[in-house]
């Protein structure tokens, strides 16, 4: 790695590009998950193929984010950082998206960086002169996938519900899953030269209704846990994999369980690894409430999240909130 891709990358992360000669035969406790089965009760997770998406279109916004993430580290932190009203956020270090004092927190610091983007903002937003044409590329693209993707998350919706025969409210059925809550979140995970890999991301679920997750290269790293043990699912090109969240895991009753996974490096890649996903949340003020689970609107369950983070160092997430006679 020269100079420049070096100092892309947070301070942080630096020292770990320098280990020497590292045997990737070493990194061999991943396994390849069942290709079949029902995949949503067991998985959390499916693979979606023919999902409409221009692969050109995926192609652009991988090379747009990859020029993105080759800037100096400073740079990235200076143009999205929290203190402008850039809808693009800059973090790094933690899946709490903590974009500065990442290393004061309690747990390891995580090997990613990313951009979070609001998509509702983008269309307004107008990047300031010294972060054109860079950025202002990355917004026409990302405005483009949003369509796509806010269109795919709404109609698996609509079909999970259909499946499940949930009796949700009409009149609030688009709120369950509002397009204007959607963002977008693009990885970067750097090389890993340690023989026993590292976490990309530590292990948790998302509090999304649904995630839809695009990866256009081919290094692996994702891994969902099933039975006691973290399998990989490799990635094919030109298929996106959707996770439950746990706000469909709520309204579901249960019956569908949100994905438990996680990102591990591996020394046999020997290259960096950028994943692009999608979230979408219910609207902030609508009670999600049945049999399982005590009322609670979105905004509760985040501010309960966050503040977990804060204080334990991990999300507790929807334990928080079942009722006492369905808790065993």
């Amino acid at each position: 790695m020269n100079k420049l891709e070096l100092e892309s990358y947070p301070p942080e992360f630096r020292h770990l590009q320098t280990s020497q000669n590292p045997n990737p035969n070493q990194d061999t406790d991943d396994v390849e998950p069942d290709k079949e089965a029902d995949p949503i009760p067991d998985w959390g997770a499916f693979r979606l193929i023919n999902h409409g998406i221009p692969l050109s279109l995926l192609s652009q916004l991988e090379e747009q984010a990859k020029q993105l993430f080759s800037k100096p580290f400073e740079f990235k932190q200076a143009s999205c950082s929290t203190t402008n009203n850039s809808p693009i956020k800059y973090f790094w270090g933690t899946p709490a998206l903590t974009p500065s004092g990442a290393t004061t927190l309690t747990h390891t610091i995580n090997l990613v960086e990313g951009f979070n983007v609001f998509l509702a903002q983008l269309s307004q937003f107008q990047p300031h002169h010294h972060q054109l044409p860079l950025l202002e590329s990355f917004r026409v693209v990302l405005v483009e996938y949003g369509k796509h993707v806010s269109t795919i998350a709404t109609t698996l919706f609509d079909a999970m519900v259909k499946n499940l025969d949930l009796k949700l409210d009409p009149s609030k059925r688009s709120s369950y899953i509002s397009q204007t809550t959607g963002n977008v979140r693009v990885y970067r995970y750097p090389p890993c030269f340690d023989a026993k890999g590292g976490l990309g991301l530590e292990a948790h679920t998302d509090s999304s209704v649904v995630s839809i997750l695009a990866q256009h290269d081919t290094v692996s790293g994702l891994q969902f846990l099933r039975h006691q043990r973290w399998l990989t699912l490799n990635p094919i090109p030109n298929t996106l994999i959707v996770n439950i969240g746990d706000m469909m895991q709520a309204i579901s009753e249960d019956r569908y369980k949100s994905a438990r996974h996680r990102v591990k490096l591996k020394v046999k890649e020997r290259r960096e690894r950028v994943s692009i996903c999608y979230f979408v949340f219910p609207d902030e003020d609508v009670v999600i409430e049945n049999c399982k689970y005590k009322p609670f609107t979105y905004s509760h369950f985040r501010s309960h999240v966050q503040n977990d983070i804060n204080t334990l160092g991990f999300k507790v997430g929807l334990p928080r909130f079942i009722r006492p006679s369905t808790h065993h």
